[in-house]
């Protein structure tokens, strides 16, 4: 949803940018504007990593794999993936020309060179980076900068050998880059000592969300300020993937320590994967042997309209997660809303509140200091509003994706 905002704002600023998906389709709440192809289809891939026939296929073969309709289809079960074919898939992947996938590396610098010829390309991670050294080969003077936004979340979750192999890997390609792009003082950090990146090749750009669809909301305080009658339920909400390492269960836990005494309310959105149902039947069904069934709401997965409509809806949001969370977008989507967060003080939210002004954090794993800051914020309406109103101001101020979009104007196409 990033990467199609900050494509679409390059575009609206005159830059001639093309959004190239891999893997599989994106998935936007927004119109995408992706190329309709698909490079590195996850069906080819797989299957030139299990069958060495699979990796000279025909060119009508290959497109049909790496149809987008046929891709949706396929994925739209998910279930969980033997790690040590991963591992083996994430190591072929980074070795490029030295891979299984060899022949699609191949088609994709032949398409580069040939058809886009590109003054400049950005990858939203280094672990699609494999074909980075015949990309440079080719185009010697093409600029080339690679976002890093969770690339340690996936290869800490590799078995070994696979995961000291595709560091390895990962650190090999560190050379064939100009620019490594962080959202965060904290992830530059980390990640520029994990790669080995020189301080030279590291920027760090705020984090940006596309603030348009939040232009409509009322202002909180003067919508507050104007409610009349009987105390209105205090509305707690998460709006995340709905997974283990998102924290929901922290939050259902700090819901039903506060249920007895509040007139709280638990409002949960996000996109559920078949292998994460479990882990949500077992929250609802905590939450139903509590008797609080009336006061949980789950709103599935909802749309661009949907999504803001709830946010402005809610008094305090929340994705307690347990990972180091290098980015932290829905923090921006609920502060752009006017509502104020209540975060871990670990990954990028720490900074990130703290440039917003929009909210509190806690220490990471302490229910009771989570379920204090939640009770302090149901208690001080004005504290509460003033969290809102300046996280608001100053995400509209600093963190829009337009200026991202300039970030890397000036970066890569100026001089």
């Amino acid at each position: 949803m990033n990467d199609n905002a900050v494509a679409k704002a390059l575009i609206g600023q005159g830059v001639d940018c093309l959004l190239q998906p891999i893997y599989t389709p994106i998935r936007t709440d927004q119109i995408s504007i992706a190329s309709d192809q698909v490079f590195f289809g996850g069906i080819e891939v797989y299957l030139a990593q299990k069958f060495r026939w699979a990796r000279k296929l025909p060119s009508p073969l290959r497109r049909l794999l790496n149809s987008p309709s046929l891709i949706r289809l396929v994925t739209r079960r998910t279930g969980s993936t033997d790690p040590i074919l991963l591992g083996q898939l994430t190591t072929s992947m980074l070795r490029g020309t030295d891979g299984n996938q060899a022949s699609e590396v191949q088609r994709l610098v032949d398409w580069l060179a040939d058809e886009i010829q590109p003054d400049a390309i950005v990858l939203s991670n280094l672990l699609i980076g494999g074909a980075l050294p015949a990309i440079r080969q080719r185009l010697p003077d093409v600029r080339i900068a690679v976002m890093l936004q969770g690339d340690d979340i996936f290869l800490d979750h590799l078995p070994q050998p696979y995961q000291s192999e595709a560091m390895e890997l990962c650190r090999n390609l560190v050379s064939h880059v100009d620019h490594f792009i962080t959202h965060s003082q904290f992830y530059s950090d980390k990640m520029g000592d994990r790669f080995e990146i020189p301080n030279s090749k590291r920027v760090e750009f705020p984090l940006t969300i596309d603030t348009s669809p939040f232009d409509g909301l009322p202002d909180r305080v003067a919508a507050d300020s104007h409610s009349t009658g009987n105390t209105p339920a205090f509305k707690l909400g998460y709006l995340a993937r709905i997974a283990p390492e998102k924290g929901l269960h922290h939050l259902v836990e700090a819901f039903l320590s506060l249920a007895d005494q509040t007139n709280i309310e638990l409002h949960v959105a996000g996109w559920l994967g078949e292998h994460n149902q479990d882990y949500f039947d077992a929250l609802k069904s905590k939450v139903h042997a509590a008797g609080l069934t009336d006061r949980f709401f789950h709103h599935g997965s909802p749309s661009l309209a949907e999504k803001v409509a709830l946010l402005g809806s809610l008094d305090v949001f929340s994705v307690p997660t347990d990972y180091h969370d290098p980015k932290g977008l829905f923090v921006l989507e609920s502060l752009a809303a006017g509502v104020p967060v209540i975060q871990p003080h670990h990954g990028a939210f720490a900074e990130l509140i703290n440039k917003t002004g929009g909210g509190v954090t806690y220490p990471p794993g302490d229910l009771e200091a989570f379920v204090a800051a939640i009770k302090a914020m149901m208690d001080d309406s004005m504290v509460r509003g003033n969290y809102g109103t300046t996280g608001r101001s100053r995400v509209l101020e600093n963190h829009r994706t337009e200026q991202t979009a300039k970030r890397l104007t000036d970066l890569l196409l100026s001089g």
